[in-house]
């Protein structure tokens, strides 16, 4: 049994099942996040943690307690929320103290617990000030100390960095970060910006069309997708995803792809899991990550199995630290990710590394890993 446990959750509108038959275990202390698109159950799976939303079936236990039919005022969680909540016709220090006050907290207790918050998010100087005197990033420290001054044994963020800038989320998601780290505090935390579920998380849980598509580590839904989706959902720029028949070449197992002008490239499979001699002589898709696609100099010393592959450039993306490379392999955009001065030109002819190691393949039919 975990701290949170999500017992086989499905939720339905009439005969409608948007989600299905969930089942996640959080452990105390641990950052979960909730990534896919727009209309995948993330939301309506958060709201249901909360009981904002009824559970068609399943249940949902909080430290070994079944939720179901709980009110969210006797639940013991915090949520903040997208739009930040915050009443406009109080000051910052009382929508802080706002729920404590409601729950009765004598007004000594009440003061010390906003000044420590206050202090944790150095927003001390705003506690006078009214949430339309605030920018977004301030509206979203003082939401999150209202969340935090209850002591919660549950954090639920709704996707609390999407209203903000660029630059500003990148700083409230190191905000967020040390946060957890300083407090300990469990976390269920929804988004669609994949960069965000992978920086915040301790685990991810992918979700698509009602669906947990994947849960695991970071770098388990990086390295290791579970289907095409997880593969190009997860990434930016995403998994290169190419058609590919898989090979045995004297021996060894390649999987064959062709180049801008249609010829066979072999990309030889160095100790292929043992699922992959079924697939001999039949097409496969072929997924490489960007960075795994470089220039001679620039790929990975440690790497077992470097192949080489000489293709025509199509585009090149200066962006700083990086350039990005297009070219066309498979009848596809495939993007190489290359140092800053690597010489690639748009029109030429160039030798790229391609880290095998780092390669997997999906079976074309069900689009799952082969493994």
């Amino acid at each position: 049994m975990g701290f949170l446990d999500i017992n086989n959750v499905t939720k339905a509108y009439g005969s409608v099942e948007v989600l299905h038959q969930v089942d996640i275990s959080v452990e105390e202390g641990e950052f979960l996040v909730l990534v896919g698109p727009s209309g995948c159950g993330k939301s309506t799976l958060l709201n249901m943690i909360a009981g904002l939303e009824s559970i068609s079936s399943g249940e949902i236990c909080i430290k070994d307690r079944v939720m179901n039919g709980v009110h969210p005022s006797r639940r013991n969680i915090a949520m903040v929320f997208q739009s930040y909540a915050l009443y406009p016709n109080m000051t910052v220090g009382q929508n802080i103290t706002f729920g404590l006050e409601m729950h009765g907290t004598p007004k000594a207790d009440r003061d010390k617990a906003m000044a420590d918050v206050a202090k944790l998010l150095q927003i001390e100087n705003l506690l006078t000030r009214k949430p339309g005197q605030l920018s977004g990033g301030q509206r979203q420290r003082v939401a999150m100390g209202r969340a935090l001054v209850r002591n919660p044994d549950v954090f639920l963020f709704d996707e609390p960095l999407s209203n903000l800038d660029a630059k500003l989320r990148v700083d409230m998601r190191t905000e967020i970060k040390k946060l957890h780290q300083k407090l300990g505090t469990t976390i269920v935390y929804v988004t669609h910006d994949q960069i965000e579920a992978m920086t915040l998380s301790t685990r991810i849980a992918v979700m698509y069309n009602g669906y947990v598509q994947q849960l695991g580590t970071p770098k388990e839904i990086y390295d290791s997708p579970a289907n095409l989706f997880v593969a190009t959902f997860m990434g930016s720029p995403a998994m290169n995803v190419l058609q590919s028949r898989l090979e045995d070449r004297n021996g060894a197992l390649h999987a064959v792809i062709r180049d801008a002008s249609g010829q066979d490239i072999a990309l030889r499979i160095e100790n292929a899991p043992a699922a992959y001699a079924a697939y001999t002589g039949r097409e496969v898709m072929l997924g490489i990550r960007p960075e795994a696609i470089t220039d001679p100099e620039g790929a990975d010393r440690n790497a077992r199995n470097i192949q080489a592959l000489t293709n025509i450039v199509s585009v090149t993306e200066p962006a700083g630290a990086d350039t990005f490379v297009t070219m066309t392999l498979s009848g596809k955009d495939c993007i190489a990710r290359m140092r800053a001065d690597a010489e690639a030109h748009p029109g030429q002819s160039f030798d790229f590394a391609v880290n095998m190691d780092k390669a997997v393949l999906f079976d074309p039919k069900t689009e799952d890993r082969i493994i």
